[in-house]
């Protein structure tokens, strides 16, 4: 059904309606506020750091595919996703590497596209080809399904640099932030752009004020009027001598009765470093990462920042490991797969750097009689050992 449906999609001479998932459409306009892209947003430490954090963590975490039994749950090591995880999905990335490429994109851009290659004999999936979404123009068929437009810029998969290839529904994976269309995601930073654009502001602010080492700014004063061309040379000089961060915090020397006289508010005054930390906090809310994820640790105790990256865990990342699930469901098992496998993406994997808490939870479930001494040392890596299999006495005895 899948073949029969990319020929009639292919073939169907129905009008199209065009839409494009470039970066330079991106850019959210509103009364006072400059565009903003992906790019020029992680310029934002704050932005940079909770998209790494979401994309990092979620890269690092074990991917299963379980086949249901009667009996229950059993781990398919030989899916071909599996395969996927284990070599990586295309000669260039890595699983992890794929991963946090799909999820930043995702994160800065709204939408994250790969193409599926698949086997054309077996119909099984060799290869997932990430594409930056700049290089993916969407067309809606008359049909009601999508066709990708997708250029190849690095020429690393089509043969050519710049060689575009048009790729129906069935061929791609796309993974989507909330949408306005139910088709294309629309990015967090286009919904938030008067936040995005404060915060630029207030960087270049910063950067400005360091580059031109003359703080606070004013005017220089003369008696009587200059010609234009003293008046330039006069300008020149000062440039020169006070002006940058090699030239901060000199003493003005000024002769023929030049006089300076201060004509701006102070960075305390104008409560610049208050104003780049509550930019912080939004952009950080943004994203649903709370502070200390990010380093900010200025409202952080050492109770509160482990209540706080639990959450992040069970509220931020949880959602979007649901969100990647179910769109390799959809996208990567076929129809008779789906009935009979489920693809999962294993949060335990977060307690690898908490022994403490990873072995407090191992004992919970041995004296739940949940699991047995040997699945718990496969699941840390460890051989089997005789009698493993069987839950100890005092577990047993606790339970009855």
């Amino acid at each position: 059904m899948g073949m029969l449906r990319r020929i009639v999609d292919a073939i169907d001479p129905v009008e199209t309606r065009s839409m494009v998932g470039a970066d330079h459409l991106m850019p959210a306009m509103l009364a006072g506020t400059r565009p903003v892209n992906a790019r020029l947003a992680e310029n934002l430490s704050m932005v940079l750091a909770p998209v790494s954090a979401i994309a990092t963590a979620l890269s690092s975490l074990p991917v299963w595919v379980y086949r249901r039994t009667p009996a229950g749950r059993v781990a398919d090591e030989n899916h071909p996703i599996m395969r996927l995880v284990r070599e990586g999905p295309n000669p260039h990335q890595s699983w992890p590497d794929f991963m946090e490429f799909i999820v930043a994109s995702i994160l800065l851009r709204g939408n994250g596209v790969s193409e599926i290659v698949a086997d054309n004999g077996t119909g099984e999936i060799r290869e997932l080809r990430a594409f930056p979404w700049s290089d993916v123009a969407i067309q809606l068929l008359g049909n009601g399904r999508l066709a990708y437009d997708v250029s190849d810029t690095n020429g690393l998969y089509y043969g050519a640099i710049g060689r575009t290839r048009r790729l129906l529904q069935d061929q791609v994976l796309h993974i989507r932030d909330r949408s306005d269309d139910g088709l294309i995601g629309r990015s967090r930073l286009s919904r938030c752009a008067s936040v995005v654009s404060v915060a630029l502001a207030v960087q270049e602010f910063s950067a400005s004020l360091y580059e031109n080492g003359i703080n606070p700014s004013g005017a220089l004063e003369v008696e009587g009027k200059l010609s234009p061309e003293a008046l330039k040379q006069l300008a020149k000089n000062f440039r020169e001598a006070f002006t940058g961060s090699h030239n901060a915090a000199r003493t003005l020397v000024l002769d023929q009765a030049v006089k300076w006289k201060q004509i701006s508010i102070s960075p305390e005054d104008a409560e610049m470093l208050a104003t780049r930390r509550f930019s912080g906090e939004e952009l950080a809310r943004l994203y649903q990462v709370p502070p200390p994820i990010v380093g900010d640790l200025t409202h952080g105790t050492f109770t509160n920042s482990e209540t706080l990256i639990r959450f992040f865990a069970q509220s931020t990342l949880s959602s979007w490991c649901r969100k990647i699930e179910a769109a390799f469901m959809r996208s990567l098992l076929s129809e008779s797969d789906r009935q009979t496998h489920e693809i999962e993406i294993d949060l335990s994997g977060l307690l690898r750097g908490d022994p403490e808490t990873r072995w407090a939870s191992h004992k919970i479930a041995v004296d739940a009689r949940i699991l047995t001494p040997n699945e718990i040392r496969e699941e840390e890596g460890w051989n089997p050992r005789p009698g493993g299999d069987e839950f100890p006495a005092a577990a047993a005895g606790a339970t009855s």
